[in-house]
């Protein structure tokens, strides 16, 4: 690898929205609260913002906003600089994040803003992302395709290589809606039983619909800047520096399932973006380095598929650590404080720019019942795409 950004670019400040059925806001509205708060936190308007950069996966699938770069312009005034909207499936908003440090520590900017932000309610369920599938796909690869039905498989394939069941995805449900329980802006914030998740409706077998996450509404924003400033220019005594942060591009997005690399028990993208950020964070056993995690649980079964591309635990041991209880609150490494995509819900263009600023707070101390105590480096792991793309950070505290 060419260069690192380790050490070159703090995290100052950031927000978050409530996650949900947010009928009663637009998305201007939803973009303006959490770039306002990420502001408030930063010590910072609107002038000290140089450039931004918008994550917004699919606006004209649900909406019409986020369509590119003036829409974040219009909401936050930030006439005439230069704005983006960029846009890679389930990590859209961690590469809007990735694209403002890049543009940190290349030394073109100072002081630069990342919002994430999707309106998925607006439109009812059979017309949203299975619309998208049915309408608008290849017209023969990948005809009828479905989230769910794609992750089943893979499920299917790990059940019959590591004799895991339904119940080990019982557990990593009942794990994040306990920890949504705990965050007052996830979509859900129930606990859930065991005996819930497996007499829950079928949505695509092995999976069911405790096994899902939801289609939500959000925003979240994060504002960055370059290290040596955190502290001379903003006063922070307190800040988060991003470590290493990866991306991969590993396999197309319609033809995935055609891939002979494919092995249907896990995600090369999520391996390789993986090796990318712990190479320049200089990680090598994430078991032990990392305090707290945020991974893409847009299913059950990829939360475990994600422990060992991660390099948590080897192939085949994810259901036994989160039975371990290693992964909860209070484990050895605990996942998805947040409640995870699962119970925070998964706005798109807003999830990965959730991650970011919820591990921002994370590392500050600022998560109140569900603080990691003594966290002090962590990681956020998107994917998208039906694994054909996933972005992997390492972050930890000043």
């Amino acid at each position: 690898m060419s260069g690192s950004i380790a050490g070159k670019v703090a995290i100052i400040g950031a927000g978050i929205t409530k996650f949900g059925e947010l009928f009663e806001q637009s998305y201007n509205d939803l973009v303006v609260e959490a770039a306002f708060e990420a502001y408030e936190d930063a010590g910072v308007s609107g002038d000290d913002v140089e450039a931004a950069w918008l994550g917004t996966y699919l606006p004209l699938g649900w909406g019409f906003d986020g369509t590119g770069g003036p829409s974040l312009a219009e909401a936050l005034n930030l006439y005439p600089k230069p704005v983006s909207r960029v846009a890679n499936y389930c990590t859209t908003g961690m590469e809007a994040v990735r694209m403002a440090a890049m543009a940190v520590a290349s030394g073109m900017h100072d002081v630069v803003l990342a919002v994430g932000a999707e309106k998925m309610r607006e439109v009812p369920p059979r017309g949203s992302l299975v619309a998208q599938h049915v309408e608008k796909l290849h017209p023969m690869y990948s005809k009828g395709r479905t989230a769910p039905g794609s992750f089943a498989v893979l499920a299917r394939r790990y059940f019959e290589e590591f004799g895991a069941d339904k119940e080990d995805l019982a557990e990593v449900a009942v794990k994040n809606h306990y920890h949504g329980s705990l965050n007052n802006r996830a979509h859900f914030r129930k606990e859930i039983t065991k005996e819930q998740v497996l007499k829950a409706p079928p949505v695509t077998e092995p999976l069911g619909l405790y096994d899902c996450c939801p289609t939500t509404d959000g925003a979240a924003a994060v504002v960055l800047c370059r290290a040596d400033l955190a502290e001379s220019r903003f006063d922070k005594k307190d800040y988060v520096l991003i470590d290493g942060m990866g991306l991969s591009c590993a396999t197309g997005y319609i033809t995935t399932a055609f891939n002979p690399k494919f092995s249907f028990i896990g995600f090369e993208a999520t391996q390789e973006a993986a090796r990318q950020a712990y190479e320049q964070a200089g990680v090598t056993n994430p078991r032990e380095e990392i305090d707290v995690a945020e991974v893409h649980d847009c299913f059950t079964i990829t939360e475990i598929l994600n422990y060992e591309d991660l390099g948590f635990v080897e192939k085949g041991e994810g259901p036994g650590f989160v039975k371990s209880g290693a992964s909860r609150l209070g484990g050895e490494l605990p996942v998805n404080t947040s409640g995870g995509l699962k119970s925070c819900g998964h706005p798109i263009g807003a999830t990965g720019a959730r991650v970011v600023a919820d591990l921002t707070n994370q590392l500050l101390g600022r998560c109140g019942e569900r603080q990691v105590k003594g966290a002090k480096r962590a990681l956020g792991h998107t994917l998208g795409g039906p694994g054909a793309v996933s972005s992997v950070f390492v972050l930890s505290r000043n």
